[in-house]
């Protein structure tokens, strides 16, 4: 359960992220659109709120630092490939779509790798089985045996890096709704 000063918290984070957005949709800051940020935040969060995720980890600053940076070099040199495959000549390269067990405990931490995946270019998460935490990835460039067990060993690191950084099992609580459903 939140405590009423972390929900609270979290909420003024929350109005803040939104004027945030708002100020880069505008393109500048000023007064009057602070102010309209402030209101279109409010309106939101008063006329359209989200259901509560339930968090029952905790995230570990190094191991969150280790995530950031290997998806950052992932970026780059997935980059790297797909514009080497669009510019190199001979026939178009081959795409699979491939099956991914990812074994995370949370449904947030679930969402997170397939965000991750879907911003590297040259794979895109196609489906993902909830319940049994597979993910159908449709990925670029699998032409041979290196390419495919490239492809599962950045997943496995994912992975890894994910529980590590979210979900230790000596901070794992899971969260009441989850209990009810077992």
């Amino acid at each position: 359960m939140k405590t009423p000063m972390r929900a609270m918290a979290l909420r003024i984070w929350l109005v803040c992220w939104l004027v945030l957005v708002w100020l880069l949709l505008w393109g500048s800051v000023s007064a009057a659109n602070i102010l309209s940020g402030l209101a279109v935040a409010l309106v939101i969060m008063l006329l359209l709120p989200l259901p509560p995720v339930p968090v029952e980890g905790r995230v570990h600053l190094l191991s969150l630092i280790r995530l950031v940076l290997m998806v950052a070099g992932r970026l780059v040199v997935s980059s790297a490939q797909v514009a080497w495959l669009a510019i190199r000549p001979g026939p178009p390269p081959m795409s699979a779509v491939l099956r991914a067990h990812v074994n995370v405990k949370s449904d947030l931490v679930l969402a997170l790798a397939a965000n991750i995946i879907n911003l590297t270019p040259g794979t895109i998460a196609l489906e993902i089985d909830q319940p049994r935490r597979l993910m159908y990835i449709h990925v670029l460039g699998v032409d041979n045996d290196r390419a495919l067990q490239s492809f599962y060993h950045q997943i496995s690191s994912l992975e890894k890096l994910l529980v590590t950084a979210f979900e230790r099992d000596a901070d794992w609580q899971p969260s009441a709704r989850e209990q009810d459903s077992r």
